[in-house]
């Protein structure tokens, strides 16, 4: 997809989202809301489900799997009908997500800072198999805090693994607190350089063309695994969402909804 045919793609996967999180009465718009955007890009540009082997995803941050559902739907992996019963009890549409009803996630997620560990297995596997294509990890700052997300930056470096990309989605909010508050991360780009990742940052990860210029430079780091920084914002594209903690899980109005959908024409 182009950069225009992306956007289009990514505010429709936010309307998705949130109108899935309203008629479920459960969920957590803001962190799907900010990733929204890389997100779009990796299913539409990066992870082809038309061939075998490919490359894989694995949502660390699974409280935010609105954002996967929505696009796998685009894709045609999950049915119209399917986004309507998100997190009933008897809907394969679970709130983490769960590869025995929905394969297409490729990881059982859902207890934060597991993620990369995943994920690394994944991309070893791949090196041993000769299998060029990548593992990409979506990590929530929150999860930062968390000691096995930098157990698993150590041993990739050491591992050399250039074919994961851990990307952080960095909306600088953790549930309803602000990260660097709980335990900061600062300096965080310099923190992961000095563990042996390339670190490719995004001063604004919600602008795609910022997204695909970072991917594309990604595809040249050769011999470290590399970790794309995304500065992104909670909530984003919603206007009473956004930057705000209270959004990480929880349910709209109908007036709320109402409003969420002008903002997102």
């Amino acid at each position: 997809m182009n950069i225009e045919q992306l956007k289009t793609s990514a505010k429709q996967a936010r309307r998705d989202i949130v109108t899935m999180i309203y008629r479920s009465g459960a969920g957590h718009p803001g962190g799907a809301l900010s990733i929204t955007d890389i997100m779009t890009y990796l299913y539409h540009n990066e992870i082809n489900f038309n061939q075998w082997p490919r490359s894989r995803l694995v949502m660390s941050k699974g409280h935010a799997v609105a954002i996967q559902y929505a696009l796998l739907y685009q894709l045609g992996l999950i049915k119209e009908d399917e986004l309507s019963r998100f997190r009933n009890i008897d809907s394969r549409l679970q709130g983490h997500p769960n590869i025995k009803t929905v394969p297409q996630v490729d990881a059982n997620t859902g207890l934060l800072g597991q993620g990369l560990s995943i994920a690394l297995g994944m991309a070893a596997a791949k090196k041993l198999q000769k299998d060029p294509n990548r593992v990409y990890a979506i990590i929530g700052d929150g999860e930062m805090h968390e000691g096995q997300i930098w157990e698993a930056l150590q041993q990739a470096a050491h591992m050399k693994m250039d074919n994961l990309v851990a990307v952080i989605d960095y909306n600088k909010l953790s549930s309803h607190d602000e990260v660097n508050s709980v335990c900061g991360l600062e300096p965080l780009s310099d923190k992961l350089r000095a563990f042996g990742w390339f670190v490719i940052e995004l001063l604004d990860g919600n602008d795609m063309q910022q997204v695909v210029d970072g991917f594309a430079y990604s595809h040249h780091c050769k011999g470290k695994p590399i970790a794309i920084l995304a500065h992104t914002i909670k909530g984003k594209g919603v206007s009473f969402m956004e930057n705000n903690g209270d959004w990480h899980s929880k349910t709209p109005t109908d007036a709320q909804y109402k409003q969420a959908m002008e903002d997102l024409q």
